[in-house]
């Protein structure tokens, strides 16, 4: 294969190959790992009452909170 040089594009090939670029970056930002993963049916059942609970009005604890009591960090 020849590889060209960017100054060798004409306009329209240049605005294609960076529309490519950037359409693959931000596939790579809001690519989900998990697509196609099953939820294990435990995880499933404690989610729900997440839910609930919080529906219901119970407090909720702030994710850096949870992270700092965990020793998480994002």
């Amino acid at each position: 294969m020849v590889q060209r040089k960017v100054s060798d594009l004409t306009t329209d090939e240049l605005r294609a190959l960076i529309r490519e670029a950037v359409i693959e970056t931000l596939h790579d930002f809001v690519e989900d790992p998990d697509e196609g993963l099953e939820l294990r049916e435990d995880l499933a059942l404690k989610l729900e009452a997440s839910m609930k609970a919080v529906e219901a009005g119970q407090p909720t604890i702030p994710a850096e909170e949870f992270a700092r009591k965990h020793r998480l960090s994002w």
